[in-house]
């Protein structure tokens, strides 16, 4: 059986076209004020970190993502259903951000989404959103990673393989 080649457009990260799978860390949009003698601004209530289900605990950890190049095919998508995950970008290096609908079990493979954060935008994935897991563009990029600690007997990564060579992302 044939699979048909689907390409996934690649959008501009907004808040409002984020919104059904979790929150756009950008501080553009935050209410920030003046700290330290007027020598910083602190920008407040960026993300629901939402990670205390079962046990579970903030966690902060880096990831390092390697390059991908364009075109591409996407293999899988992930959820973690007992807590919300935030990606922090720590240089202005371009990223991907795949995600998708559906409740349950599976994602909704015809709601796949692809957005590019503009440089400072993070992404905070809400509790069981499909997504697909980091993708950097031309060099190395770390990630300050805010997710849920726990005991570990208890799982909190779906992941569901998808239909070989079909799903694509051009630039």
């Amino acid at each position: 059986m044939a699979t048909t080649r689907r390409v996934i457009a690649i959008e501009p990260l907004t808040a409002e076209a984020f919104r059904p799978f979790g929150e756009v860390i950008d501080v553009s949009a935050s209410k920030h004020f003046t700290i330290n003698q007027g020598y910083a601004e602190r920008y407040d209530d960026l993300a629901r970190i939402d990670v205390s289900r079962e046990g579970g605990y903030p966690r902060l950890s880096i990831f390092r993502a390697k390059p991908r190049g364009l075109p591409f095919v996407l293999l899988l998508l992930e959820r973690h259903p007992l807590g919300s995950q935030a990606f922090l970008p720590m240089s202005p290096q371009p990223y991907l951000v795949v995600v998708s609908g559906g409740a349950g079990d599976a994602p909704d493979l015809a709601s796949i989404r692809c957005f590019a954060a503009a440089p400072g935008q993070g992404v905070n994935y809400a509790p069981g959103a499909w997504h697909h897991p980091l993708l950097a563009l031309d060099a190395v990029c770390d990630f300050v990673v805010i997710d849920r600690g726990g005991p570990e007997h208890i799982a909190n990564c779906d992941e569901v393989a998808l239909p070989a060579g079909t799903f694509w992302v051009e630039g």
